[in-house]
């Protein structure tokens, strides 16, 4: 793989402390959630992160494939809802990606969403590892 980008970020504290970038364009404080059986609080937590970072990723691969089909994707809108789990081999993540393509025909939206999958780098890093559904989204 030829870098293209590197981005760096350091955690303190785990789930309730902080997470910074190296470059400070974040600095962010962390709490755990009720439902993980903390306090909850005004803090981010891993799981919204992550659900943030793989929308707007996942959102980015689909704006290509469109463009390479020809397809107008500048109204698209992914949503990322990103659980944490336990199973009997211990912790996990599943996710589910809802594609808002209002000008898009349901079809072809299925269809350049399943192509962005082949392309996103978080699908690709967690293709076989987590749970991903696709889900072409009415719009609101």
């Amino acid at each position: 793989m030829t870098p293209l980008y590197v981005a760096t970020a350091t955690a303190t504290n785990g789930r309730d402390g902080r997470v910074s970038t190296a470059d400070g364009t974040f600095d962010l404080g962390l709490s755990v959630p009720k439902g993980l059986g903390g306090p909850g609080g005004e803090g981010t937590n891993p799981e919204e992160l992550f659900a943030a970072g793989y929308a707007a990723c996942y959102g980015s691969a689909l704006k290509l494939v469109g463009g390479q089909a020809k397809v107008k994707t500048s109204d698209i809108r992914i949503t990322a809802i990103v659980t944490l789990g336990k199973s009997e081999e211990g912790f996990g993540l599943a996710v589910e990606l809802h594609g808002h393509l209002p000008s898009v025909p349901r079809a072809q939206a299925e269809e350049l969403m399943a192509k962005a999958h082949q392309v996103c780098p978080y699908s690709r890093a967690t293709r076989n590892n987590v749970e991903v559904k696709l889900v072409v989204a009415e719009s609101a």
